[in-house]
């Protein structure tokens, strides 16, 4: 089993309490910069720990993340981590121009010797909304989009495009895609309809905002599908992203999380609670009462969370179990962990904890 550590770059500064998009009328550069040097750093550690990747994922208009490319910060990415894979879950395609999509992975794939991991998503309605694009298009733009950037990655010859809602007369990339025949794709798979389109193209899934015995009902769909289509997936095909704090003990990992949601201004405890849950789709975030959130966050429901595994939470031991439960009910061969980003040292240690007495054990599954 494989670990990748996700960061969201949540903004570690003043910002409004409610409504998206976010206003930026108390919004610090000085902040913003800090919160992306932060996530840097926190990617530099876990390359360095150990960690099989590193992920990152596009959002917009909110304090929530400062990705809104993510293209730009596998980038960055691409010059600090050294060893790990660069897994970019996912880039937000319907919204984007493919083509483009297309080439900014080669480049990627190409600066990093071919360490991209390739997560494609739908995006969420109200990104849908700024764009100018119907959000009632996006599951056919999405499967139209992804089937152009696959022609795009593995054609060596000149082609054009003429689709429902695409149209290149000539596309030649350059540079080329380094993976043979391109770098893994992840899509998420919550849906009976994604997850038959995932076994058809042979796709992995990726399952976040959600809770084990959710995400284990699309999982054995998918691969009652992939079994439809003549092939068996591999345990790497299924990716579950999932929060996560670990201390020396059950006990101090529960207090640490305890404080640091009562310490988080009211305006950031759902941007606390999905960097905790992680956060590839952002519908249901914006606009949730903040109070309702608090609540839901104290101990009490908090056993219930992580029961569910919707926060991976204790000391090393029970976080493996935690983890076995993954593994067990999904078979997913990689667990995507988000760590929080208000409890400074203590969140460094859950690193490096994660790595000295947590990876070894999964490394053997």
């Amino acid at each position: 089993m494989k670990a990748a550590l996700f960061s969201a770059a949540r903004y570690q500064g003043p910002a409004e309490d409610v409504g998206w998009p976010v206003a930026s009328t108390v919004y610090s550069h000085e902040a913003a910069q800090r919160s992306l040097q932060l996530s840097l750093d926190q990617f530099r550690m876990a390359d360095e720990l150990g960690f099989d990747w590193v992920s990152v994922a596009e959002h917009h208009y909110a304090p929530f993340s400062l990705t809104p490319n993510p293209m730009v910060m596998a980038g960055a990415l691409t010059q600090i981590v050294k060893r790990a894979k660069i897994a970019l879950l996912g880039a937000s395609i319907p919204i984007n121009n493919p083509v483009r999509v297309a080439e900014e992975f080669a480049m990627l794939d190409t600066i990093s010797g071919g360490r991209v991991v390739a997560g494609m998503l739908r995006g969420t309605p109200n990104e849908y909304v700024t764009y100018n694009i119907n959000p009632a298009e996006s599951r056919a733009r999405f499967e139209e989009a992804l089937n152009l950037i696959r022609m795009a990655w593995t054609q060596t010859e000149p082609f054009g495009w003429l689709g429902k809602y695409y149209e290149y007369r000539a596309i030649s990339l350059w540079p080329r895609i380094v993976q043979k025949p391109h770098p893994k794709i992840y899509m998420s798979g919550s849906s009976p309809e994604s997850g038959e389109f995932a076994a058809k193209n042979r796709i992995g899934l990726g399952f976040a905002v959600t809770s084990v015995p959710q995400a284990k009902i699309a999982a054995d769909f998918y691969r009652e599908q992939c079994r439809r289509f003549g092939y068996a997936p591999d345990p790497d095909d299924i990716i579950y992203r999932v929060g996560v704090h670990v201390a020396e003990t059950d006990d101090e990992a529960v207090a640490d999380f305890t404080e640091a949601m009562r310490a988080s201004p009211r305006g950031s405890l759902t941007m606390a609670n999905r960097a905790l849950e992680s956060a590839v789709a952002a519908t249901g975030y914006y606009g949730r009462d903040a109070d309702s959130q608090r609540n839901r966050l104290m101990p009490g429901g908090l056993q219930e969370r992580v029961d569910e595994g919707r926060i991976l939470l204790g000391g090393p031991a029970s976080v493996l179990k935690q983890i076995e439960t993954i593994r067990r009910d999904l078979g997913a061969g990689v667990v995507d962990l988000t760590v929080t980003h208000q409890m400074g040292e203590k969140t460094n240690r859950s690193i490096e904890l994660i790595a000295e007495k947590i990876l070894p054990t999964i490394r053997g599954w």
